[in-house]
């Protein structure tokens, strides 16, 4: 059972977004401005979104599986992904191997977010090629302030 309505389909194409066109910079390029969150639990799907677009104020791509992430990530153009590491048909590192191989998507910082704390787990997730870990449960309030840090990590060395 569902404790939200359903995000609308389509709604992570670039163009116009309530009026504001998301491909167009806001602050140069240097901005975290655009979110991508894969996840396939439609409640954790719905946290996501909210805390992203209404704490954060960014602009949230959110769909339920690694194959529509490979169909919406070169139109929506993320600058950091929220990768689900166990979901069906394509896992989390399934779908950063495929994302790396599209154009403009090699060097966007992907976060997983998993369930699985152990040291071990944490440490292979990262090997795959994360920026970071996420571990769910996560604080909702926190959230903008923990991707923005491994955006900013991510990106690596200013020059």
């Amino acid at each position: 059972m569902s404790i939200h309505p359903a995000a609308p389909k389509g709604a992570c194409t670039a163009g116009e977004a309530d009026g504001v066109r998301i491909d167009a910079p806001l602050d140069g390029d240097d901005a975290l401005r655009r979110v991508m969150c894969v996840e396939d639990d439609d409640d954790i799907r719905y946290i996501l979104d909210f805390s992203l677009s209404q704490i954060g104020g960014y602009e949230v791509c959110a769909v339920g599986s690694g194959a529509e992430a490979l169909q919406a990530a070169p139109g929506f153009r993320p600058d950091l992904v929220l990768l689900d590491v166990m979901m069906p048909q394509l896992s989390g590192p399934q779908t950063l191997q495929q994302l790396r191989q599209l154009p403009g998507m090699e060097g966007v910082p992907v976060v997983f977010l998993t369930a699985k704390a152990m040291p071990e787990q944490l440490e292979e997730l990262l090997r795959h090629g994360a920026t970071g870990v996420i571990v769910k449960p996560f604080d909702p309030v926190r959230l903008p302030q923990d991707i923005r840090m491994y955006w900013e990590h991510g990106r690596g060395p200013r020059g």
